[in-house]
């Protein structure tokens, strides 16, 4: 979730955004995760990470955008 959050922070976006284009899975899921109402499968969070790992965050943030 930190990981999430700090990738999500750096490329100004929603942690729900990351989980979405990551994992292909809707906006709500990350608010249950947050209000500890679930948590993620260790396949979805392999996922997520693989894709943070495959997307790092551009040196210039312009290039995020």
């Amino acid at each position: 979730m930190q990981k999430v959050r700090a990738y999500a922070d750096a490329l100004r976006v929603h942690p729900s955004t990351v989980v979405q284009r990551a994992a292909k899975l809707n906006g709500a899921v990350w608010a249950k995760w947050e209000a500890e109402d679930g948590s993620p499968t260790l396949r979805t969070a392999d996922k997520i990470l693989k894709y943070i790992k495959d997307n790092p965050i551009p040196e210039n943030q312009e290039d995020a955008a």
